[in-house]
């Protein structure tokens, strides 16, 4: 599925999970030709950027055409190999980290290639190059071009010969015995610009085969092996008939419909698990849940339940490795618990419900301890299925700064599995727990009304971030936004709010709106078919037709285009290649092409004692369809319908009227169901806009009384704001600060004259007079490993063995809020994969005041240090008793490995 190529990387951090998981492989850039091919007269969708058609789908010169329901063909190529650019745009990285220059700031070098190669200046690592060569027009990358790439290090090497250690632009301190190797990054393929998974593309490291400080690296660039090309024909070639036959007016519905129905056959692997994608083998659990929610659940409930167990471990839900170590800085694995809670309303089996109960339950109680914020009511956590986090996070943002964010998406499904809890436990006879998790639910649906809710942009914000004090991103993020509305987390007001202001783009809904900058596609500036099959059922709930049709052309576009459900594509112009890492054959993708003719077209809706019809056909749409052989618990239904609209004028079963157009669950046999719908308008409107880039993150300095910042291109004003709220805004890249004795965190944010706005820049922290420093090793025996970089007189170890309990008494001169955290070191894995993230339980005598979380830092780089989050606690004037614990909450995704060092315990007051 998706993670930062947190899936890429994985292929060597899979020992863990075995089978269930394995990686995605990475692509390249694009253009579209223009609108160009006759096509039938009447169009189910047409746009400048592409039409669908009943037998075939045009988008400029490429077509492809339905020969018949099992049979199609398509003369799609990617044009992105043909119109590479020949300036390439890069990048170095030690040890795999984008800590050569600031965000935005890349080396530029024009390749025109003369005799097939050419070959950069000598670069000095940290010192820009800018190539200011000429590009002639319609000059672009010559195939097989080598690129000779040449880097002085000896700056670097000096520093590590003189002090031990080089001190990268941000003041970060890489010490000798840390140092693995230098890589580069960049735009052009075989270049990435994931720098997290750099270390497992040696083509891409330089060497100094002389040891001379000069490194190189030749690379071939615009290979023709980096062609991209996608299949020109398919024909039906597995036995589809024992699932649902669909049959309409439309052969390009039909032939898609059966195309997604194979392709979900292949997914299903020997030991009767689903295989993520064609290119990602194994269950994920983020991947393998919102597919059943779409599908799965309906068409293959032993597949859904065997995939679902093998995301569960000691009775809890495994949470996909990801940023920092994964748990707790990811917590949307609870989406398992929706996925769980489809397949009993699909099935009815009492055993799973039990089964399922328990292990949602365990999972919770551990999250609430974890991850639940007592102040706003909101769940921290990464953004649910955003996990690379370059991709959607401003760049200054650790994975520690991700577990303090509060996302829609993952509040999203956390409110939704407190509600689901509650109805597993009314159904199980335990009504205390019914009452205690509805109640959960509804402080996190208030919560999210309260503190994401844009009244002005008419959509929920992306999410709540920083450190003591959050802003919000005013982003939309469309996954997040869909879910609102599914999980009636939105009233009727808003959701037809959110449908017809959200940002949609010509090809479909980007996962966020607007993109970032200088991040190339994957998440950003991305649309992903199954996120668009969510938001045309949220487009559907909320009535408005417009969204629906032209959502409906989103998936059916690079469905027949490709002849495969692939995982993403390119918002800016719909190519496939452009985006960081793709699959064919993508679980979630088919399942959202299946899930549009079930939940969307007949409306089914799953419920704990029945199946009830709630359609949605656009009149575009319109006409007799047929859905047969579709099995319910203890029967198969054979649907007819008739019609357009979202009202039943009619419902009969075995030429008997329906009451309610509702199946009860205890149905068994074969039989009849015939829908006539009401022909009725719905109408509704969309906000359609080109894709748009908001400006870059502004990088702030502080010195004496004022911040000072390099102007971003395009910003027209910036706005400063102090503990999260604004101060002032001005057209100046400087600001003088007020005069404060208290804590102050500041942060400047870019604004252009669209209104759009950069994310808030890294705050700049002004500390009050009351702060306190603790030297851990002072309080405890100090650990034996010889790392560097800590402060007085060495640091601590605490793990499953070591300092399990760490007590530490602190005085404080005056009551407030204060602000604790640790500087600590964790080497145990690299940021983007593994699951060693290293959870604690703080405590002021017996009271429980917060969790203390530690992200990986890095592969072996133990001399790495960061500051955990801050855990705000009340103090009252005087001396308290601290204690940080291993408590059984605290569990990683590891089970073996919960380790870190401890250099020192910051106390500062904030309030």
């Amino acid at each position: 599925m998706n993670p930062i190529p947190v899936k890429t990387t994985f292929i060597l951090s899979l020992l863990l999970l075995g089978a269930c998981q394995t990686p995605k492989p990475a692509a390249g850039t694009v253009a579209m030709a223009e609108h160009s091919t006759t096509a039938p007269a009447k169009a189910l969708w047409q746009s400048p950027a592409y039409a669908i058609y009943p037998d075939s789908v045009v988008q400029g010169n490429f077509v492809a055409r339905v020969l018949s329901p099992t049979e199609m063909t398509s003369n799609y190529k990617s044009p992105a190999n043909a119109f590479l650019s020949p300036k390439v745009t890069f990048k170095f990285s030690i040890n795999g980290k984008d800590n050569e220059m600031l965000s935005g700031k890349d080396h530029q070098f024009v390749c025109l290639a003369g005799g097939g190669s050419c070959q950069t200046p000598l670069l000095t690592f940290g010192q820009q190059y800018v190539d200011t060569t000429a590009v002639p027009a319609n000059t672009y990358l010559a195939p097989n071009t080598e690129l000779k790439i040449r880097l002085d290090m000896r700056p670097v090497l000096a520093a590590f010969k003189k002090q031990g250690y080089y001190t990268t632009f941000n003041g970060d301190k890489l010490y000798k015995e840390d140092f693995k190797g230098v890589f580069v990054a960049g735009s052009t393929s075989p270049l990435i610009w994931d720098f997290d998974n750099l270390a497992n593309h040696q083509e891409l490291a330089l060497k100094d085969p002389d040891a001379d400080g000069i490194y190189e690296t030749t690379l071939k660039m615009n290979a023709p092996q980096d062609d991209k090309t996608t299949a020109s024909h398919w024909q039906l070639s597995k036995d589809i008939a024992a699932f649902p036959q669909y049959t309409s007016p439309y052969p390009v519905a039909d032939a898609i419909y059966n195309l997604s129905l194979e392709e979900m056959i292949r997914a299903v692997e020997p030991d009767s698990t689903f295989r993520t994608g064609k290119e990602w083998a194994g269950v994920w659990t983020r991947d393998i849940s919102y597919s059943i929610i779409l599908s799965m659940a309906a068409l293959q409930p032993r597949v859904a339940r065997y995939s679902l167990m093998c995301k569960v471990k000691d009775g809890h839900i495994i949470q996909d490795t990801g940023t920092g170590g994964a748990y707790p800085v990811s917590t949307d694995r609870i989406i398992w618990a929706t996925a769980a809670w489809e397949l009993y309303k699909v099935t009815g089996d009492a055993d799973w419900l039990k089964e399922a109960y328990q292990i949602i339950r365990n999972s919770m109680e551990a999250d609430v301890k974890n991850a639940y914020d007592a102040t706003t009511g909101l769940v921290r956590g990464e953004s649910s299925f955003l996990d690379w986090r370059e991709q959607t996070y401003p760049e200054w943002m650790q994975p520690v700064d991700i577990y303090e964010s509060e996302n829609l998406g993952t509040n999203a499904v956390h409110y939704q599995a407190n509600v689901i809890l509650a109805q597993m436990a009314k159904l199980l006879n335990d009504k205390e727990a019914a009452a205690k998790y509805n109640q959960v639910a509804e402080k996190i649906k208030t919560s999210m009304n309260e503190h994401l809710w844009l009244a002005d942009k008419g959509y929920y914000s992306q999410y709540r971030y920083g450190r003591n004090f959050k802003t919000i991103s005013p982003k939309a993020e469309a996954l997040g936004e869909a879910l609102t509305i599914l999980f009636g987390i939105a009233d009727a007001e808003k959701q037809a709010q959110l449908v017809a202001s959200t940002p949609i783009t010509a090809f479909g809904i980007p996962c966020i709106s607007p993109q970032i900058p200088g991040i190339p596609p994957y998440h950003n500036n991305a649309v992903w078919p199954f996120v668009q099959a969510y938001w045309t059922m949220a487009s559907a709930k909320a009535g408005n037709e417009a969204a629906v049709v032209e959502s409906i052309g989103a998936i059916y576009r690079p469905t027949a285009l490709w002849l495969t459900n692939k995982e993403n594509f390119v918002a800016a112009n719909g190519d496939y290649a452009g985006t960081q890492i793709n699959s064919s054959n993508m679980l979630w993708s088919l399942s959202g092409n299946l899930g549009l003719v079930y939940k969307v077209l007949f409306g089914m809706e799953f419920q704990a004692s029945s199946l009830v019809f709630k359609p949605f056909v656009p009149e575009i749409y319109g006409g007799a369809r047929k859905l047969t052989n579709f099995k319910y618990r203890g029967a198969v239904l054979n649907v007819e319908m008739n019609g357009y609209g979202n009202e039943i004028r009619s419902i009969t079963m075995d030429g008997k009227p329906l009451a309610d157009a509702e199946v009860p669950a205890s149905l068994t046999g074969s039989h009849t169901i015939k829908i006539e719908l009401a022909n009725n308008t719905i109408g509704g409107e969309v906000n359609k806009q080109e894709v748009q880039f908001a400006p870059l993150t502004p990088a702030v300095t502080y010195t004496s009384d004022s911040l000072q910042w390099k102007p971003v291109d395009g910003a027209v004003k910036y706005s400063l704001l102090q503990n999260g709220q604004q101060l002032l805004t001005t057209a100046a890249s400087e600001a003088k600060l007020p005069i404060s004795a208290t804590y102050a965190a500041f942060q400047v944010i870019a604004m252009d004259e669209k209104g759009l706005e950069s994310f808030a820049s890294e705050p700049v922290v002004v500390l009050g007079k009351v702060r306190q420093v603790y030297e851990l090793e002072k309080m405890t025996k100090k650990a034996s490993q010889q790392y560097k970089g800590y402060s007085g007189s060495g640091f601590v170890e605490i793990s499953k063995t070591r300092n399990k309990k760490l007590t530490m008494k602190v005085s404080v001169p005056e009551a407030g809020v204060y602000a604790l955290d640790f500087r600590y070191a964790n080497g145990n894995g690299p940021i983007n994969t593994s699951n060693k993230c290293a959870i604690r339980t703080l405590r002021n005598g017996n009271t429980f005041v917060g969790t203390v979380v530690m992200p990986q830092r890095g592969e072996g780089e133990w001399s790495d240090w960061g500051f955990t989050n801050a855990v705000q606690v009340p103090l009252e004037k005087g001396t308290h008793t601290l204690t940080l614990s291993l408590e059984a909450a605290n569990e990683n995704m590891n089970g073996e490995v919960n380790q870190a060092m401890l250099d020192y315990l910051r106390v500062y007051k904030i309030n």
